[in-house]
């Protein structure tokens, strides 16, 4: 992939990551590294390898809590650009991922729309494999393009080998810190073929009366929904979704649905399902109530909120709480999808 060779790479110190979680803490790092062309992404790969600091990776910050402040340097992506080749769409890894699902609409390729308007950078969703609507990320991603951070070479990474899971990859877990992302290409489609058997989507397109939708219906309604659940980040601190959905196993629900009749729940496979953790937590009373400065949102009950000035211990002391409640009423441990610093 080519990128922009001007110069833009920055090297801060005592760095505020204000800007860059969207939960609204304000801590620092020691040293802020970023790199908005491929050959940048090398120099700071040598600059990694020739430090003694710690250092962390991040995107546009939407999945971060950061509870103190870091020692160490964080590394952002600041690669812009998109191109096209037949129906793959190759975008840096700093592109914002929501005007990436415009473009992609824009020029008539299909299979983003179910993604829109969830916060974050093109290269977390390579490393997230996020998703919504019934439609992962993983699914559209055919390669990733990297520089490896020991070698500083440039490498193609496969879908296959990202080993994609549910909110879940290999840049999670045994390849973390290995890689700077510098572009993901997405396979989509001339077609579009509408999913739209998750969540409210076909009830709230026919109540506008649409029988046919066009892949910018759908992406409309979705922003609609999303924005009626979620809190606008600049408005009220968050992250987003807090908590993953646990999936437990067949005997388990069908206990628990014995218990609760009306739980909510979604097919994974022949032997798993799928239990929303904002109905469990609803159930647990925790719906609009706050633990100091850090609250659960009133619209929905997976969203932890900054309610003004919390710190990220805070939020963590809360989620902790919750955490707790949801298991003991109903034996299930629920997990932070939000990366905690």
């Amino acid at each position: 992939m080519e990128t922009d060779k001007n110069d833009n790479m920055r090297d801060l110190e005592n760095y505020s990551l204000l800007a860059h979680n969207t939960f609204g803490v304000d801590a620092h790092c020691r040293r802020f590294l970023e790199y908005a062309t491929i050959e940048e992404a090398q120099q700071v790969a040598q600059m990694l390898r020739e430090s003694d600091l710690p250092y962390i990776i991040i995107g546009g910050g939407s999945n971060l809590l950061l509870t103190h402040d870091y020692e160490g340097i964080v590394v952002h992506s600041a690669i812009k650009g998109c191109s096209f080749e037949g129906t793959n769409m190759l975008c840096g890894s700093g592109e914002v991922w929501d005007e990436v699902v415009v473009r992609s609409l824009e020029h008539e390729l299909y299979g983003l729309e179910n993604l829109s308007i969830i916060p974050g950078d093109v290269g977390a969703s390579a490393v997230q494999n996020i998703g919504a609507y019934g439609m992962e990320a993983a699914a559209l991603i055919s390669k990733i393009y990297a520089v490896e951070i020991a070698t500083g070479q440039v490498c193609i990474i496969s879908a296959e080998d990202c080993h994609y899971g549910y909110r879940d990859s290999r840049f999670k877990r045994e390849w973390k810190n290995r890689y700077l992302i510098t572009g993901v290409e997405y396979s989509l489609s001339k077609t579009f073929s509408p999913r739209l058997d998750y969540g409210n989507i076909t009830t709230e397109l026919e109540r506008r009366g649409i029988v046919s939708p066009t892949a910018w219906q759908v992406r409309e309604v979705i922003v609609d929904l999303r924005n009626s659940k979620l809190p606008d980040p600049k408005v009220i601190g968050n992250g987003g979704s807090f908590f993953m959905n646990p999936i437990v196993p067949q005997a388990q629900y069908e206990a628990l649905a014995l218990k609760y009749p009306n739980m909510p729940h979604y097919l994974v496979d022949e032997g798993h399902v799928k239990i929303p953790a904002g109905w469990m937590i609803e159930q647990c009373g925790w719906k609009g109530k706050s633990l100091g400065r850090a609250g659960v949102y009133e619209k929905q009950a997976l969203v932890l909120v900054n309610r003004g000035g919390a710190t990220g211990q805070e939020v963590v002391a809360l989620s902790q709480t919750i955490i707790n409640d949801v298991k003991e009423k109903f034996g299930i441990e629920i997990h932070p999808e939000v990366n905690i610093i």
